[in-house]
């Protein structure tokens, strides 16, 4: 991957392991500004509650996650969000994740729900459904 802010080789194995064991439902990313390269900070199984409470109030983060939801009809239904945590406190590191985001956008291409949140409201639980649907 050409971006600057690639992936690095433990964040393709984190989401690998995702994808492949389904044991883990969320890989938390952060930007290692050294190394030029997203690295795995957290990858576990979160509730939706862990998950919102697991983002920094001034960093930004990229998240892959796997929403459990059920249906208007009742039946279970499971969809892959790709999200962008940035806090209007971090406004000087955007670039950066803006271009990992867009990298893990064209490397997850079974991930059809992308979304920006500033705000734990914008990661409502209703909303990402919603978005899910």
């Amino acid at each position: 991957m050409s971006s600057p802010a690639g992936l690095s080789e433990g964040s393709l194995t984190a989401l690998q392991h995702m994808r492949e064991q389904r044991e883990i439902n969320t890989v938390i990313l952060r930007y290692a500004g050294a190394q030029g390269v997203l690295v795995p900070e957290a990858e576990g199984n979160l509730t939706h509650d862990e998950l919102v409470e697991s983002l920094p109030a001034d960093e930004p983060r990229l998240v892959v996650h796997e929403l459990a939801f059920a249906s208007p009809e009742g039946t279970r239904r499971h969809a892959q969000l790709l999200i962008f945590w940035m806090p209007p406190a971090a406004g000087e590191q955007e670039q950066a994740y803006t271009d990992g985001f867009t990298a893990l956008k064209e490397s997850l291409p079974d991930v059809h729900v992308h979304l920006t949140a500033r705000r734990a409201s914008q990661l409502e639980h209703r909303r990402l459904v919603a978005l899910a649907g």
